[in-house]
């Protein structure tokens, strides 16, 4: 009886790892089927596409994970705590209470854009910080951001950052007002520091219903980045919903959130092509 409600999973699970290999299997035809991803079945670098995803809780994600989200693309990897290269299926954080990440669908979304490459996102969001803690250069969140987008890029090439943070600077007492130039300072260090002087920084409108003083403020901040801050893009959160809570997406809104996302960022491609 144990051995048939086995069986099932093992055949399950070899199929997924079989899709996988495939998708690489143009690259390296030395690797095995039925093996999971690995420096042998990965892209060649300028084909691996790495996204970070950094900021706080609605980066991280904590709406309920539904089954759609637990299915593999055989084009969309995440580094693992690891340091490991494994399907992306949510919740990509690890932390507890981690639920439905916007990175998952931005990933899809790009890999269906583009059939010639795969996409590597690269899970570092923290919930509950505020932008002082990233810039923190000696603290564990920003120091864990480059040790794992660095680890990273030694088997691919760094596309954009994908930013998701503001509401732990809308407390009372919170310095609001200067969390535009805090932004821009933390966007100059991640790009100087991954050697990306134009490497594309995404930002997203914080949840309107936010019951918090600084929250019109962040948002009017957010909003003004891309006048501010050369190749970077504002994501409008409009008609999105909250889980309930009026702080985060529920699971529908965030993936709509994600795709988003990829529209700025194509959006800024397009625009860098042009003034070319």
């Amino acid at each position: 009886m144990r051995k048939a409600m086995i069986l099932p999973t093992l055949v399950c699970t070899t199929v997924l790892w079989a899709g996988v290999d495939q998708c690489h299997a143009a690259d390296n035809r030395e690797a095995k089927p039925g093996t999971p991803p690995s420096e042998k079945t990965l892209p060649k670098k300028e084909k691996f596409h790495l996204v970070v995803l950094a900021g706080q809780s609605n980066m991280v994600g904590v709406s309920p994970v539904e089954p759609q989200d637990k299915r593999p693309h055989p084009r969309v990897l995440m580094l693992s705590d690891a340091g490991e290269w494994v399907p992306a299926v949510d919740p990509l954080h690890s932390a507890p209470g981690s639920g439905v990440c916007l990175g998952r669908s931005f990933g899809i979304a790009l890999a269906e854009s583009d059939p010639s490459i795969t996409v590597g996102l690269i899970p570092c969001a923290f919930g509950g910080t505020d932008i002082g803690n990233w810039l923190d250069e000696k603290g564990k969140y920003y120091g864990d951001t480059m040790r794992k987008a660095r680890a990273a890029m030694e088997k691919g090439t760094l596309k954009a950052i994908l930013w998701h943070q503001g509401e732990g600077d809308c407390f009372a007492g919170a310095d609001s007002k200067g969390y535009g130039a805090r932004l821009a300072k933390l966007i100059e260090r991640f790009r100087s520091d991954l050697k990306g002087p134009d490497l594309p920084f995404m930002v997203g409108e914080l949840c309107p219903a936010l019951p918090r003083p600084g929250v019109k403020e962040v948002n009017a901040t957010l909003q003004a980045v891309p006048q501010r801050v050369p190749n970077t893009a504002c994501v409008s959160v409009a008609g999105l919903k909250d889980k309930g809570d009026q702080t985060h997406f529920d699971a529908a809104s965030t993936r709509e959130l994600g795709k988003r996302y990829l529209a700025a960022y194509l959006a800024l491609q397009k625009k860098a092509k042009k003034s070319k």
